[in-house]
């Protein structure tokens, strides 16, 4: 009967242990914040540099749908500079629970700079952020839409 006491109030202080770790160091973010903005340079490495009188250094600004998903909803507005994103911001996020705001902190920059790289929607989710990763997907591609490029 002590053996299996013993086992038994081992067994129940190991699994509260394990649920109470946290894995996350990132820091949390608050809900009056745009995340993950971030800008490619105008130039790629080893060209020129247009005139500000071109118009292909005309910069727009093209907002995606908002689309709701199962962890909230998510918007993405990006900026293009002749014909490339130079800019992605994420004004509509999941947040509200330090859950949301953890993942949507680590998941978003992630995120963001697939796009630049890419200059395309054809990014990979996050791992943890799947919801997310696939709201923001469908929004750039509403936002690549309205801007006219692939």
């Amino acid at each position: 009967m002590r053996r299996i006491s013993l086992w038994l109030l081992s067994t129940v202080a190991a699994v509260v242990l394990l649920f109470s770790y946290r894995t996350s160091t990132g820091a949390a973010l608050t809900g009056a914040e745009t995340v993950a903005v971030a800008t490619a340079p105008a130039t790629e490495p080893g060209t020129e540099p247009t005139t500000a009188a071109s118009p292909a250094t005309e910069t727009e600004t093209y907002a995606g749908d908002t689309v709701r998903t199962r962890e909230g909803d998510v918007q993405v507005v990006i900026t293009v500079t002749g014909g490339r994103i130079t800019a992605v911001s994420v004004p509509v996020y999941p947040s509200g629970s330090p859950r949301h705001d953890e993942v949507s902190a680590r998941a978003l920059p992630i995120l963001v700079q697939a796009t630049l790289d890419a200059q395309s929607a054809g990014i990979d989710a996050v791992s943890g952020a799947t919801f997310t990763s696939g709201g923001y997907r469908e929004s750039l591609q509403s936002a690549l839409d309205a801007a006219r490029l692939s």
